[in-house]
């Protein structure tokens, strides 16, 4: 295996291009030599049966190009940050073993910061989740989140207010470790060589992509897709059943949307999780940003890329030398 091979890290908010711009880099690294891999980082995107909503690059679109952790879970499963880990890790290690650069892609900053950073796993109780869950749905989530700013409030302020799913999993980790669920969140210390870079676009730009992308998820039938993994157990699923998207094809389905409020209430949470992307990924001075559109944007980052090499190179040059150059 190739040490100086960095994870090569494609990150940002929804609708700025990542899919395509790691299609992109994945030929222009062949050209040269060294082929790339796709590895998803999207949370909603390793649900099997989810794809509308979640804008998976279809088979036949992937250019031959491998992409992995994708399907790989039932709508009735929840997303675990634990399993992700291990998973995304070994994939990497497979594909650094191939002689490939691994492309790490996707919006979800949780997961790509599990895979690239020194992050701690807590434990995790089924018994005492499902008691903060049943909370969650007796007095709401306003009041979990204040439960959880009395506990820990370093934690509260790293979690969106209204992330039910947070809040109950902050919680569960208080309880069970006794210490604050602050604590165990990752620290920007890389576990290996890894390139950073994000993707972002202009505000009102952005938010007209948004609104076009949900749009066009209705008409290439996002509802019909809902109504098929309906029988699958979707409402049964603790995070499947309210991915963005879905949440409101299923109130559609129901009649307690109409077809445009399901459109409007998705474009607006779609938006609403973007600013939250937006800060998560904004916060972290490792990544090097660069405009959707801008005309030399694979070339820019391949020379990141190829200086992350030499670097790698350089530095395992002299550890084998005892330090001397």
């Amino acid at each position: 295996m190739d040490r100086a091979l960095p994870i090569v890290a494609v990150v940002g908010a929804t609708a700025t291009g990542k899919s395509d711009l790691a299609l992109d880099l994945a030929d222009a690294l062949a050209a040269r030599g060294t082929p790339a891999e796709v590895v998803n980082a999207d949370a909603m995107q390793l649900y099997r049966g989810m794809d509308i909503g979640t804008a998976k690059v279809p088979v036949d679109q992937r250019r031959g190009i491998p992409h992995h952790l994708l399907d790989v879970l039932e709508v009735t499963d929840e997303a675990s940050v634990a399993v992700y880990q291990q998973d995304s890790r070994s994939v990497i290690g497979q594909v650094r073993a191939r002689g490939r650069i691994p492309l790490l892609v996707g919006g979800s900053g949780l997961y790509v910061r599990a895979t690239i950073d020194q992050l701690e796993i807590p434990p995790t109780d089924p018994a005492v989740r499902a008691s903060y869950a049943d909370l969650l749905e007796q007095i709401g989530v306003e009041r979990l989140y204040a439960l959880l700013r009395e506990r820990d409030p370093a934690a509260a302020a790293a979690i969106e207010p209204r992330n039910g799913r947070r809040i109950v999993r902050a919680l569960e980790v208080i309880e069970l470790t006794g210490r604050p669920f602050s604590a165990t969140m990752p620290r920007r210390e890389y576990v290996s060589a890894t390139v950073q870079v994000g993707l972002r676009a202009e505000r009102t730009a952005l938010d007209a992509r948004i609104d076009a992308r949900v749009e066009r998820m209705w008409a290439d039938g996002l509802v019909e897709e809902v109504r098929g993994l309906v029988p699958r157990g979707l409402r049964d699923g603790f995070t499947a059943s309210r991915a963005i998207g879905y949440e409101q094809a299923l109130a559609e389905i129901d009649g307690r949307m109409s077809r445009e409020e399901a459109i409007g209430a998705t474009q607006l949470a779609t938006r609403r999780f973007v600013r939250r992307q937006e800060s998560w990924f904004g916060a972290d001075p490792r990544i090097m940003w660069f405009d959707s559109d801008a005309p030399d944007l694979v070339d820019d980052i391949l020379t990141l890329v190829e200086r992350s090499r030499t670097e790698a190179q350089e530095e395992r040059s002299m550890t084998d030398n005892g330090g001397h150059v």
